[in-house]
């Protein structure tokens, strides 16, 4: 019996990076986008589309303590505002500095998580 000439080629399922929906990149990129550009309120549609894609997705398994994290932590001064009686007519201008930047940098980790992923 001989050796096959040529090596075997991997399948193209093998060369396909693992990389989070990306819906869910999308929205960790618009995100801190909609929150420092004053649309914080807007800015529920991409965290609910994370946390949605997140869960359906089994490739973004890894990802769901990082997305949970950022839907707290947008969810923290949404309901602070939602239930104050003295509230802002908008939330970009009742959010807290601190919170705000909090969800950016969860944001941002959440970034630096999705394009630093191990493939396997």
């Amino acid at each position: 019996m001989s050796t096959p000439l040529l090596p075997p080629v991997p399948s193209t399922k093998a060369r396909r990076p693992r990389r989070a929906h990306p819906v869910i990149i999308v929205s960790a990129w618009v995100t801190p986008v909609l929150l420092l550009g004053q649309f914080a309120l807007l800015a529920a549609v991409p965290v609910a589309l994370a946390v949605i894609f997140t869960l359906r997705d089994a490739r973004s398994r890894a990802l769901r303590w990082w997305v949970g994290a950022l839907a707290v932590a947008y969810a923290a001064p949404l309901a602070i505002w939602a239930f104050r009686p003295d509230r802002a007519e908008s939330l970009s201008k009742d959010i807290s500095p601190i919170l705000l930047g909090l969800v950016v940098a969860l944001s941002a980790a959440l970034l630096v998580k999705i394009y630093t992923r191990r493939k396997r």
